[in-house]
């Protein structure tokens, strides 16, 4: 037996990804929220790829969860830039627009990244 929860939860990220697609212009960042941690990748669909990525789990950030995903868009940001990066395409997955999964983008569009 499926879980119901997890079923929903597919179907509003297959809903999300339907309408997004990366391109090497444009990629799309991906983020992933765990109960500890928060992940983010960029992605060229394109090319199947992974640009670049980056987690509260490999930095070891302090402070708030909300604080460490607001660093976790900074520093993705960083890498996007020197990776000549302008712009991205938001996928937040089955994850609702709030929180940790806002202040990334929020981190993102401090650092002039157009989200």
């Amino acid at each position: 037996m499926v879980n119901p929860n997890i079923k929903r939860a597919n179907r509003r990220k297959l809903r999300v990804r339907a309408k997004i697609f990366g391109t090497k212009a444009r990629p799309r960042v991906s983020v992933h929220r765990s109960n500890k941690f928060i992940y983010a990748q960029v992605i060229d669909d394109e090319a199947g790829k992974t640009i670049v990525s980056y987690s509260s789990f490999s930095a070891k950030l302090k402070g708030t969860k909300i604080e460490q995903a607001k660093e976790v868009g900074k520093q993705l940001a960083e890498l996007l830039k020197k990776n000549k990066i302008t712009a991205v395409v938001f996928d937040r997955g089955s994850f609702a627009y709030k929180g940790r999964v806002k202040a990334i983008a929020e981190g993102l569009r401090e650092h002039t990244i157009s989200v």
